[in-house]
């Protein structure tokens, strides 16, 4: 699997693969929110370094860090169970030792998927980032005593 910075010119693409992968774990966004979130999603993007994730030229999915918090990672659907997103959380801990991940609460697919990768919850908080009704759990790179 490639990576590389992405591009003003690829935004498009990464949020057609957000709405993509957002649709079938999300379930609990309004559409509007949903709305809401898929327009303002490339004006977050230039704040982050964003990577675009490949296998022989087919984008996989993206992710986005901002120091050592993952703020985001989507993959294609089809892309899904694949074993790409625990190749992408390895070569994000290794490059940029990510610590951090905030996860919506009833995203269950992306609770198990972290916990699995070794992060445990260390707070929650009642409503995300923009103060929308949603929970949304804070994760850490091994909290937890072994």
């Amino acid at each position: 699997m490639d990576q590389h910075q992405a591009t003003e010119n690829e935004y498009s693409k990464l949020v057609e693969i957000w709405a993509k992968s957002v649709k079938p774990t999300h379930d609990f966004l309004s559409t509007e929110d949903f709305e809401t979130i898929k327009n303002e999603l490339p004006t977050y993007f230039p704040h982050l370094d964003v990577r675009v994730w490949t296998d022989h030229d087919k984008i996989i999915g993206f992710s986005g860090v901002d120091g050592n918090k993952l703020e985001m990672l989507f993959l294609d659907p089809l892309y899904i169970g694949k074993g790409y997103g625990k190749q992408v959380v390895t070569n994000l801990l290794k490059e940029n030792d990510i610590q951090i991940i905030d996860v919506n609460e009833q995203n269950q697919s992306a609770k198990a998927f972290y916990r699995v990768m070794g992060f445990d919850e260390y707070e929650r908080s009642e409503v995300d980032d923009a103060g929308r009704p949603y929970p949304i759990l804070h994760l850490k790179k091994g909290t937890k005593e072994k």
